[in-house]
C-alpha cells in the first residue's frame, strides 16, 4: 500500500522538493493557499528551469468553500507585430520557429496571473511579497542543485539551445551542461524577483523590468515591444465544467486543451465501466482520449476565433454523439499531429477549505532559450503553437496561442475536492484521466492513483513516435489484449519522465487534507 501524505492545517504537491517546502512554510505560518503556490511557482522557476519559469504562462482553478470555482488565465498574447507577413519578411512562410527571437512572440502571463490571484485574497489577510518570493530569492542567489532531470534535459537538447542569446551563461556552466549535483546560480533572476519583492508584480509589466526585457527582446529580433507587456493582463473566466457519475469536473478555457481533458472523463463515463486496471479501462480511455483530440485539433484555439464555444463540446448532445463512435472491443485507427510541450503542476489546500490547482509552463523544455542577461528571464516559445495557416489558431496581434496547459479540479459527489494535474503536453489529458478514474471512480488511493503504472497515445517530451506507449509495468496479459485489439503498442521504462509528472491534492468533507506527488519527478506532497 503507498501512502499519501495527510493532515488537517494543509497540503502542497510539487514536482521539485523546494517548490514544496517553500509552499508548506506559507501554509504554516496562516498563509493561504493561493499564497502558498505563489511561493511554490517562485520557488520553481528557479529550481526547476528546463520545465518552467516566470517567463512563461500560468493557469489557476481555485475552489473556495460555498463559492464556485474561478480560473485565472495568464495566457500570453502574441506580439503587435506579430503576423503571417511579418513571419514570411523573416524567413517562416512554412512553420512557426521554435528557438531563438523569432520564436519568443508571446508576452509571458504567469505574474500577472500570481498577481490576478493574490488579489482574490482580501488586502489586510495578504502576506507581504518578500515573504513570498523569499525562498526563490534564496535558490537563486545561493544556487541550486541541479537534478538529474535538469541534467540530461540540458544535455539532450542542446544543440538548439546554446547558440541562443543569453542561454549558454545562465544554464551552462563553463561552457557544458550541468552535471547532476552541480551548483548553478542564477543572480539576475534573483534581482528580478527582488525587485518584484520590493515594486510589486506589476513591475514585470510596467516597470524597470518590463523595459529591459523588451529592450533586449527587441535588440536580439523578437517581435515583442514594450507596448505589449503594458497592455497586458491576466483574465478572470469562468471555468469549464461537466457532471459525470462521480461529480462535477472543472478545467480551463481556451485556448487550453482544458476541454479535451473533460470530454475524456465524460466520454469514458458514459461507457460504464465497472473495474479499473483492465482491458476496458485503458481502452476505454484510450479510445475517449483519440475521439477528443480529433476534434481538439480541428477546432481549438483562441476563444475569439473559434467556429463554435468549447461548451458545446460538452453539450449531452455532443458527448452522446461522439460517445457513439468508440469501438469497445477495437482500436480506432491512429496517429495523429500531436502537441508537445514541457510544464509543471502544483497543487495546494488550505485550512480554511481553499483548494487550488495550478501549472506553469514555458512550452518546450527552456521555451525560446532567449534568455536575458539583465533580468535572468528567459521566454517561453508557447508561439510555436500558432500556425502560419488560416484558421482559430493562426498567428495574429495579442491572438492566444494553443495551450497544453489545464490545471483540474472536481467536486466530487461524497463532498471531497479533488485539485489534480501533470506535465507533458500530449499527455497531460490522458494522464488526468489515468489518475482520476483511479482514484475517483475505481477506489484506489491517491498515491497509489499517481504511481502506478501509465500510458501515452502519441508523442510528447520531442520523442517521434505516435505509438500507445505503456510504462513496463503492465502485466503481460494486458499489453496482449490491447495489441490484439489492434492498439500500435511500444514499452517504455518503469517511471518514464514521458509518462508525465502528476500530483493531486484532496480536501475532504471532515477536513483532512491529503496529497500525493509523482516518483517519476523530483518532488513531494507535503501535508501537516
Amino acid at each position: 500500500m503507498l501512502h499519501s501524505a495527510k493532515g488537517l492545517n494543509g497540503c502542497v504537491s510539487a514536482p521539485h522538493t523546494a517548490a514544496a517546502l517553500a509552499g508548506q512554510a506559507i501554509l504554516a505560518r496562516g498563509g493561504t493557499a493561493i499564497e502558498a503556490l505563489v511561493a511554490a511557482a517562485a520557488t520553481i522557476a528557479v529550481v526547476y528551469p528546463h520545465m518552467n519559469g516566470i517567463g512563461g504562462d500560468g493557469f489557476w482553478i481555485i475552489h473556495r468553500p460555498g463559492e464556485a470555482p474561478v480560473g485565472i488565465s495568464g495566457c500570453g498574447r502574441a506580439a503587435e507585430l506579430a503576423t503571417p507577413e511579418w513571419y514570411a519578411e523573416h524567413g517562416h512562410t512554412d512553420a512557426m520557429p521554435t528557438r531563438g527571437a523569432h520564436a519568443a512572440l508571446t508576452v509571458p502571463g504567469t505574474i500577472s496571473g500570481w498577481d490576478e490571484a493574490l488579489r482574490l485574497i482580501e488586502p489586510h489577510r495578504r502576506m507581504p511579497l518578500s515573504d513570498l518570493l523569499a525562498a526563490a530569492i534564496g535558490h537563486a542567489e545561493q544556487g541550486i542543485v541541479v537534478t538529474g532531470n535538469q541534467a540530461d534535459c540540458t544535455a539532450a537538447k542542446l544543440d538548439g539551445l546554446k547558440d541562443v542569446p543569453g542561454f549558454a551563461e545562465t544554464f551552462l556552466i563553463d561552457g557544458k551542461p550541468p552535471r547532476e549535483g552541480d551548483i548553478l546560480r542564477q543572480p539576475a533572476l534573483a534581482a528580478t524577483l527582488r525587485t518584484l519583492a520590493d515594486e510589486g508584480l506589476d513591475g514585470f509589466y510596467r516597470g524597470g523590468i518590463a523595459k529591459a526585457n523588451a529592450a533586449f527582446l527587441e535588440a536580439a529580433g523578437s517581435p515583442l515591444r514594450l507596448e505589449d507587456f503594458y497592455h497586458f493582463e491576466a483574465e478572470t473566466v469562468e471555468p469549464l465544467s461537466v457532471e459525470i457519475s462521480a461529480g462535477k469536473l472543472f478545467n480551463m478555457v481556451p485556448p487550453t486543451q482544458g476541454v479535451s481533458s473533460l470530454m475524456i472523463l465524460a466520454l469514458f463515463d458514459r461507457l460504464g465501466v465497472s473495474a479499473g486496471e483492465g482491458f476496458d479501462h485503458l481502452h476505454g480511455l484510450i479510445e475517449a482520449t483519440k475521439q477528443a483530440f480529433i476534434l481538439r485539433n480541428a477546432e481549438l484555439g483562441d476563444p475569439d476565433f473559434m467556429a463554435r464555444p468549447a461548451s458545446e463540446w460538452l453539450t449531452e448532445k455532443t458527448l452522446a454523439e461522439i460517445s457513439g463512435r468508440i469501438d469497445r472491443e477495437r482500436a480506432f485507427p491512429w496517429p495523429h499531429l500531436a502537441k508537445p510541450g514541457d510544464t509543471i503542476w502544483m497543487g495546494a489546500a488550505d485550512r480554511h477549505g481553499t483548494v487550488v490547482s495550478f501549472i506553469q509552463s514555458v512550452f518546450w523544455e527552456f521555451g525560446s532559450g532567449l534568455t536575458c542577461p539583465e533580468t535572468g528571464v528567459f521566454f517561453q516559445n508557447r508561439g510555436a503553437g500558432f500556425s502560419l495557416s488560416p484558421g482559430p489558431n493562426q498567428v495574429g496581434p495579442r491572438r492566444r496561442p494553443f495551450h497544453t496547459l489545464n490545471p483540474a479540479l472536481a467536486q466530487l459527489k461524497d463532498g471531497r475536492v479533488m485539485a489534480y494535474g501533470t506535465m507533458g503536453g500530449e499527455g497531460q489529458p490522458q494522464t488526468q484521466s489515468a489518475v482520476f478514474s483511479r482514484y475517483a471512480m475505481f477506489g484506489e488511493g491517491l498515491q497509489e492513483a499517481v504511481t502506478a503504472p501509465r500510458w501515452l497515445l502519441g508523442k510528447t517530451w520531442g520523442d517521434a513516435t505516435t505509438t500507445l506507449k505503456l510504462e513496463e509495468r503492465f502485466s503481460p496479459e494486458l499489453v496482449e489484449a490491447l495489441v490484439a485489439a489492434g492498439h500500435d503498442v511500444e514499452i517504455i521504462p518503469a517511471f518514464s519522465d514521458m509518462a508525465g509528472h502528476a500530483g493531486a491534492v484532496v480536501r475532504h468533507p471532515t477536513g483532512v487534507i491529503e496529497g500525493a506527488s509523482d516518483p517519476r519527478a523530483d518532488g513531494a506532497a507535503l501535508a501537516f
